[in-house]
C-alpha cells in the first residue's frame, strides 16, 4: 500500500471523534485532506451537523467546496476537538508541524480546542524531533537579523524558505524560517519557549503537550495511539 493510501486510512479513521454538534478545527495538509473529504461526505450524505474553523485559507476553500459549514474561531466558544496532520511526532506526542506553512493559524486552533486528534502515516514518527526542518514564522521586518539570532541560538543552519526563488509567504503575511538541527530536539519544550523570545519570531512549529491521540496508519492497518496522562 501506498503512503497516499496510507495517509487516506487515517484521515477517515480521525473521523470517528467528529459527533453532531461539535465545533471542530479542520487542519491543513495532505493527510488531513481526507479527514475533510470524509466530514463533507457525512454532512452531505448523513446529515451531520457541525460547524468547523479553517486553520488555513486552503483549508477554507476545501471545506466550503465539501459543503462543510464554517464559523469564524472568534464566533464560537472553543472548539471540541481539532484535527490536524504533523510533520514528526515523539514518544511524549510533542510534534513538528508547519511543513504546510500554517502553524500560527494551526496552534492558535488547537490551542482552543478541548482535544487534539493527529492524523499521520507511520512515516512521521520519530524517536527524537528535528529531523524534518523546524519551521519558524518570523516577520519580514528584519527577517535577516532574526535568522542570525536563530542560527545563534539553535547551533545550525536556519533558511528562509523559497520556492521556484521566491520567499514563501504566510497567510499572516510573514515567512518561514526552516532550522536544519537533525534529531537533536531532546527537550522540544525548552526549545519551544527559547525560540519564542527571540523578537521578531511570530510562533515556532513545535507544537508541545497539545497532541491527546495519534491516527497512524501504517502497512499493517491503522493504530490509534492514546497519549497516556
Amino acid at each position: 500500500m501506498n503512503v497516499e493510501a496510507l495517509k487516506e486510512q487515517a484521515g477517515i479513521e480521525a473521523c470517528r471523534f467528529v459527533e453532531s454538534g461539535m465545533a471542530v478545527g479542520l487542519g491543513t495538509g495532505s493527510t488531513v485532506k481526507y479527514t475533510i473529504l470524509e466530514l463533507g461526505r457525512r454532512v452531505r450524505e448523513e446529515g451531520l451537523n457541525i460547524v468547523g474553523v479553517p486553520t488555513s485559507l486552503a483549508t477554507a476553500a476545501l471545506a466550503e467546496e465539501h459543503g462543510i459549514p464554517l464559523v469564524a474561531l472568534d464566533d464560537v466558544d472553543g472548539l471540541d476537538v481539532v484535527i490536524d496532520g504533523t510533520d514528526e511526532f515523539d514518544p511524549a506526542f510533542h510534534l513538528i508541524k508547519g511543513g504546510g506553512a500554517a502553524l500560527l493559524r494551526e496552534k492558535i486552533v488547537a490551542q482552543s480546542s478541548k482535544r487534539m486528534v493527529v492524523v499521520a502515516d507511520g512515516t512521521k514518527e520519530v524517536k527524537t524531533l528535528g529531523a524534518f526542518p523546524l519551521p519558524i514564522e518570523i516577520t519580514p521586518f528584519a527577517s535577516g537579523t532574526t535568522v542570525r539570532a536563530l542560527t545563534d541560538l539553535l547551533g545550525c543552519d536556519v533558511t528562509v524558505r523559497q520556492i521556484e526563488g521566491q520567499d514563501v509567504v504566510t497567510d499572516n503575511g510573514n515567512l518561514i524560517a526552516d532550522a536544519h538541527a537533525g534529531a537533536t530536539l531532546n527537550d522540544p519544550v525548552a526549545v519551544e519557549q527559547a525560540v519564542l523570545l527571540v523578537a521578531g519570531v511570530v510562533q515556532v512549529g513545535l507544537f508541545t503537550n497539545m497532541c491527546d491521540v495519534v491516527v497512524m496508519a501504517s502497512p499493517n492497518g491503522v493504530t490509534t495511539l492514546v497519549k497516556p496522562s
